[in-house]
Order: structure tokens, then sequence, then C-alpha cells
């Protein structure tokens, strides 16, 4: 098996292939990667991978040349030519200057000042997550970016976990373990009526489509009727001006989007400390390097592994030929290990400066998020100094070739 693994997503169920990515950017540092057909979906056309951080960070600041629109983000094209023009009107599906109307609409929800205001409440509810015992820590540290995005959008606390299933539903559908609510217990009266619209997914059914989405939008439509917070993400996007499709995408982005980073992202710091016990005691007795180290995991564990991006004309990248049309996909993981820009890239160093990572992506798509997610990283690990953390299994990945997660790590937490 050559470098199709690249694209497998069961390549991943055993980790990140670093050392696959580490010869790829020696000896092609973009090259065309085959797109077998896996399990009820068909073989795709193929794609160029894109490995050397430098080559990366260009694709991501040219949307002119590679355009997040014409055939949406994901490494597998939409099913249909309606899937593809339901998807292309999600922000994170549209280049400038759309993209950029969009992104205002709701900018205002993450300035700094704005994410500044949430900061002592995050830190509260941090301080509530861990309890002595053994937990599976996925599960536990699901509870901070669930929590905050309701804040953030303006959704009842006792639907937060609806924001949970969406999102397991969207980026676990290549692993079967995945599943979604069986219950309407506890939820809020619209949360319940949405929940009744849900559709079975179907073997090859798109996962993103609106057909499979039904239920979540049911209930973005539902909230934008009853009274919101106006500071709300909820009330920015109606005051907006959005069209229907428009606003369905908003929420589909912010709902799953919103808290898969973390998701992935706060396990796996977590286990980049566990697997580094001297890093994580020198944390212990440095909590002033908190903020380098939330950054190192981000580097070592990116939380989304790559994107996708389609050529709008003939060019050339990386001494190879690429056509007009032509899927071309960056590996995060692998710019975030290229020794031209990271010395020992291999190393965890918590202290490590500077550290020019590209997990929250680079250019117009730079993730809106970002100061939000770093502040409920530092504030999770932050209270994490505090307690004796001890790995009692081993991690179970996700299946999945886009991202980076766990869907298991059993731990006993003690004081």
């Amino acid at each position: 098996m050559g470098v199709e693994r690249v694209f497998l997503p069961s390549t991943y169920a055993s980790g990140v292939p670093y050392e696959l990515f580490a010869q790829l950017r020696a000896t092609e540092p973009v090259c065309w990667i085959p797109e077998p057909a896996v399990g009820p979906w068909k073989a795709g056309p193929g794609y160029w991978g894109v490995f050397r951080h430098a080559d990366v960070k260009h694709v991501l600041r040219t949307p002119e040349d590679f355009s997040s629109h014409l055939g949406a983000t994901q490494i597998r094209d939409p099913d249909t030519p309606q899937d593809l023009a339901f998807v292309q009107r999600m922000m994170l599906n549209t280049d400038p200057p759309e993209h950029s109307r969009l992104r205002r609409i709701v900018a205002g929800a993450f300035t700094p000042r704005a994410v500044r205001a949430l900061e002592r409440t995050i830190a509260e509810r941090a301080a509530t997550l861990f309890e002595a015992g053994e937990c599976d820590f996925v599960e536990v540290a699901a509870d901070l970016p669930v929590w905050t995005l309701a804040h953030v959008m303006g959704v009842p606390q006792e639907d937060r976990r609806l924001l949970y299933d969406w999102a397991s539903r969207v980026i676990g559908y290549q692993d079967p373990e995945y599943a979604g609510l069986s219950t309407a217990e506890g939820l809020s009266p619209i949360g319940r009526l949405a929940l009744a619209q849900r559709v079975r997914l179907e073997p090859g059914m798109n996962p993103r489509s609106r057909a499979a989405l039904r239920d979540m939008f049911a209930y973005a439509h539902a909230l934008a009727q009853a009274p919101l917070d106006e500071e709300s993400v909820m009330a920015a996007m109606l005051r907006g001006g959005l069209t229907e499709a428009e606003f369905e995408n908003m929420f589909f982005l912010f709902a799953v989007a919103g808290n898969e980073t973390l998701r992935n992202g706060i396990p796996g710091g977590l286990l980049c400390l566990l697997e580094h016990p001297d890093q994580f005691e020198r944390l212990r007795a440095r909590p002033d390097l908190l903020d380098s180290a939330v950054e190192e995991m981000l580097r070592y564990w990116p939380p989304v592994m790559d994107f996708r991006r389609t050529a709008t004309r003939d060019l050339e990248l990386g001494g190879k030929r690429i056509k007009a049309g032509d899927k071309v996909v960056v590996y995060h993981a692998s710019a975030n290990r290229d020794p031209a820009v990271f010395p020992d890239p291999d190393v965890f160093d918590i202290a490590r400066q500077p550290n020019d990572h590209v997990s929250f992506g680079f250019g117009p798509h730079f993730c809106l998020g970002a100061h939000l997610a770093r502040v409920q990283m530092r504030a999770v690990f932050r209270e994490l100094l505090a307690w004796r953390v001890e790995l009692l299994a081993e991690p179970v990945r996700l299946v999945s070739n886009f991202q980076n997660g766990l869907k298991h790590l059993q731990v006993r937490l003690s004081r």
C-alpha cells in the first residue's frame, strides 16, 4: 500500500502517519493521492496532497487560485449537484468577497473583548469538570466546549447535548461507533420537536446534506422564533440579513465546527502530556508556561488534519502542474512537523518559541473562534494541573481522515 494510505480513514485509526508525511515532505511535497472506494462510498478522482508548511500557507492565503467554494472544503465531493449547491452557501465554503460579508455578520461575538467577557464564566465552568475516580476523559472534556458553544449561540443549556449529537454525526460518519441521541428526555420543547424529525442515516447518505440534518435545521428555525439574547451568535445571524439557506448553513457551521476543534484538542492535549510525563511535570512546576504549552498541544495534536481547496486555473505548485478543477488538499498535520519551520519537530516541547503552527488555518479562513478555543484550553489545563492523571487503557482513536480525534481516553483522576 502506497500514498493512498494518506486518504484511507482506516489509516488514522492507529495514528496520524507522520513518518509517511515526513517522506513526502522530503521527496514529493506536492503529491497525487488516489481516492479509492471506502465502504459504501464510491471512489473519487484523486487529489493533490500538499505537505510542506510554506506550500500549505500559500494555498490557504490565495483563494483566487485555490478556492473554498468551487468544490467545498471536504476531500470527498458532495454526492449530488444539489448537495454541492447547498454547502457552498456555508461561510467555510465561500471565497472573498462573499466570505468577508458572512464573516462580518458574526465576528462581533468572537472579538477579544467579547471573549474576555466570557473568561471568568469559562473558568468557573472548568473548575466543576473533574471529580476523583475513573472516567472517560473524552466525555468529560466535551462538556466545556459544548457548554460554551450553547452559551455563545443562545441555545438553551438543556439542549446542549443536541450540539454534541449533531457534531458526532457529521464528524464521525466514517466511524461506525458514532451514534446519535436515542431519547428526548431532558430536552427543551424545541429540542424534543426537533429530535422527532431526525432521519435515519442510510448507508452512503451524505451526513452533511440537508436531508440528513433535517432535525438540526428544524431546531434552528424554531430557536429563531424564540426570545434570544441580543449578544448571541443567533441574534447576530438574524440581524445580518442572511438568506434562509445561509442562515441554515451558518447554524450548521457553528453547531458542528464550533465544538469539534476542542472536542479533539482537549483530549489530544492531555494525551500529549501523558505520553510526555516530563513535560507534564515541567508544566506543574512552571504554570507560567501554560500559554506556550497550549500552542504546542495544538501543533503536536492538530484537531483538524486537512482541508480541501479546488484550483481555479492551471498553475504550478511545488514543481507539479495542477489543472483547473483539480482538488488540492493541504495537510495541517504535516505542515506542523515541517523541520524547515520547527526544530526537532517530533519533540513535544511546552516552551517551544516561536510556534507558527497552522492548526487554526491561515489566510481569510483563519478560525474565527481561535481566541475562544485557546481560552477554553487554558481553563481546562489550568485546572488539570491540580490533579494526578493516570492512563488506564490504550486510547481509542476516531476513524477519520479529517478529524484528529479520540473516542475514548480512560483515565483515573486523583488530587
